[in-house]
């Protein structure tokens, strides 16, 4: 579960993740119902669903307004149509289907992307055309920042699309044609109304429109009610295809855009599907085509700030708009199952797919318990197949055979059975940990070094009292990892038994804050054109919490402010040698012997030791446990989750 920030809970408050979803499944042939937690039954919105892996299945928009049958298709002109078999009803936290094939043929995959109306988001409007001057009201209380148009029932007439940055001309979202068309043929638009003139192609005497209305930075969402979370803008090119950073002031996850001098589709990439540093997948509203790939760098990924727009984008010193959606969640979890899970599994040499997660992971952590190989991370920024090694200085590599993909509730694995991770084997068995990124929980950047001090953004929202940093690009640098209790002018190595060491270059000698953190002229952190990887945690109150204890030699119980005692520990001693040791539920945190791991060793699963039991404040550490966890006067920091 998730709440408002400090428990500032109000009827009033809204969030992304209450109006906006990207859900992915696989259809059966039969019935089945879509939880995305979005309320269309009570709230009203539109949903817009695409086969994604067969050409010659259309993009099917159905909205509440016109009815759960009435499906309107953006690649063609025809009138909408009844599908009884399709999506056959709305319900206050998703939709339900039947068994279609558009919809939810066996075995085929679909995204669905649900917009939910909301004032300073999104509306749906239906009207009646009358070949003369009338004023449609709408409930976006704020301006338009891009208006889409259909008549639903008269065939051969065109998707009309009407954008604030090139507010002189109208495009048309079932053609590759550019915004050419004259303006007049689009309603004017106010806070409060569509505004239309007589004799347009979308205000027709006797024919029935719908209307999709877009907000743009109107605000309206998070705590202050100021927070921005839809933004309809334009970017151009330079002469080698690309655009840069895109500054939205929120880091993105979906984006629809397209060309406007007439060449190329529109398109849309999301997060889920993946639009990640490495992986650019998108689908057409054009055509029909099935959903297209690309690995290379070429297309658009999120930023803590926006997105970019990668080298060799399709049209060199061309300008494109784009609808763009905030990520989520906003809200800050209260229940750790809401954030993390731990999932034991035995390794079958085979594709398999591991489940129950309960949410779609942002980064995974999967260790082979049995034998003595690496501890793998993956993470959907990054992209799925895209993979480091915490007991390792290694740059990231690419292994298509570990994690083949990240989706909405665990992850794909595949046939690696062998090299420095084996991660499928046959008779071994492994610990999987699977992380969401949240408000006030847990947070990742990736950046591009510069060589030179400098602030890096984040979306924590508070400061990070933890974090692991890691050059993805150059083998040799270790992970470099700071921790509130020794300070800025210290640093600890995830990779190595290490006590904290002191060297200011690392974090320019400057605390973290809620909104940036700090990076010196370290190869390890900050080295000119390097890429890298940071993931940041921090203390959320009864989910996670970040400390520091001092080892007494005795039993002694660490309080982490929870109720129900944590399911994942991880302990590193900063004044001396010591592993980092890793502890969870799945495994076994008893009172008898409990199961370790080292992040910064290859070695097996340790079972014949008992050093943490269970407490319903957090965890303790047990008189057995030996110096590296509990000497005396010793000083430690640990990562809890509830």
């Amino acid at each position: 579960m998730f709440s408002a920030q400090n428990s500032q809970v109000s009827n009033n408050v809204n969030y992304v993740e209450d109006v906006f979803s990207t859900y992915l499944y696989t259809g059966n042939s039969s019935t089945q119902t879509i939880t995305n937690n979005i309320d269309l039954a009570g709230k009203g919105g539109l949903v817009w669903m695409k086969n994604r892996d067969t050409t010659g299945y259309s993009n099917m928009l159905i909205d509440t307004v016109r009815g759960a049958t009435k499906q309107i298709s953006s690649d063609q002109t025809a009138a909408q149509s009844n599908v009884i078999y399709g999506l056959t009803a709305f319900n206050s936290s998703g939709f339900n289907l039947n068994f279609d094939s558009e919809y939810n043929q066996s075995s085929k995959t679909y995204v669905s992307w649900t917009f939910r109306e909301q004032p300073k988001f999104f509306d749906v409007v239906t009207y009646t055309g009358n070949n003369a001057a009338q004023t449609i009201a709408h409930n976006l209380a704020s301006t338009p920042g891009c208006v889409i148009i259909k008549c639903t029932n008269v065939g051969g007439t065109s998707w009309w699309v009407r954008h604030r940055s090139v507010p002189g001309n109208a495009a048309l979202l079932n053609s590759s044609s550019g915004f050419a068309f004259n303006i007049n043929d689009m309603p004017s638009v106010s806070d409060t109304s569509l505004i239309f003139s007589s004799g347009t192609s979308t205000n027709n005497s006797g024919e029935t429109y719908v209307a999709y209305l877009f907000a743009h930075n109107a605000g309206g969402f998070g705590l202050t009610g100021t927070d921005n979370v839809v933004s309809c803008g334009s970017f151009t090119t330079d002469g080698t295809g690309a655009a840069g950073d895109i500054t939205l002031g929120y880091e993105s996850q979906w984006v629809m855009f397209k060309r406007t001098d007439g060449v190329g589709n529109w398109q849309i990439v999301d997060t889920m599907r993946g639009s990640s540093l490495t992986s650019y997948n998108y689908i057409s509203p054009t055509v029909s085509n099935a959903e297209s790939s690309s690995t290379s760098t070429q297309g658009i990924y999120p930023t803590a700030t926006g997105f970019y727009v990668g080298n060799n984008f399709p049209g060199a010193n061309q300008t494109y708009v784009y609808i763009a959606i905030r990520r989520g969640p906003m809200k800050v979890p209260t229940l750790g199952t809401s954030v993390f899970k731990p999932i034991t599994r035995a390794g079958t040499g085979t594709t398999a797919n591991i489940t129950g997660v309960g949410f779609s992971a942002d980064l995974v952590l999967s260790n082979n318990r049995t034998s003595a190989f690496g501890n793998l991370t993956a993470d959907r920024l990054r992209g799925s197949t895209i993979r480091l090694i915490t007991n390792a200085s290694n740059a990231e590599d690419v292994q298509a055979t570990t994690i083949i993909s990240l989706n909405m509730d665990g992850i794909t694995v595949g046939t690696d059975a062998t090299g420095s991770i084996n991660y499928a084997a046959g008779g071994d068995t492994y610990i999987t940990y699977f992380f969401r990124r949240s408000p006030g929980f847990f947070d990742e950047v990736c950046y591009t070094g510069t060589g030179v001090a400098r602030t890096v953004t984040h979306n924590l929202t508070v400061d990070p009292e933890l974090m692991i940093v890691k050059s993805r690009s150059n083998s040799g640098q270790f992970w470099a990892t700071y921790s509130a209790t020794t300070g800025s002018n210290k640093f600890l190595q995830l990779n190595a038994t290490d006590a904290a060491g002191t060297l200011s270059s690392v974090w320019n000698n400057t605390a973290p804050t809620s909104s940036v953190f700090t990076v010196g002229t370290r190869d390890e952190t900050n080295g000119s054109t390097f890429t890298y990887v940071a993931y940041l945690f921090a203390t959320c109150p009864g989910v996670s919490k970040v400390g520091s204890y001092t080892g007494t030699g005795a039993l002694q119980t660490v309080a982490c402010g929870f109720t129900s005692g944590a399911r994942f520990v991880l302990i590193k001693r900063t004044d001396s040698t010591g592993d980092w040791y890793v502890w969870d539920s799945a495994r076994g945190i008893t009172s008898g012997n409990d199961p370790y791991l080292l992040l910064n060793s290859t070695a097996a699963e340790v079972t014949s030791t008992n050093y943490v039991d269970t407490d319903s404040t957090g965890f303790k550490v047990t008189a057995a446990a030996p110096a590296a966890l509990n000497a005396s006067g010793g000083t430690y920091i640990f990562l809890a989750i509830a």
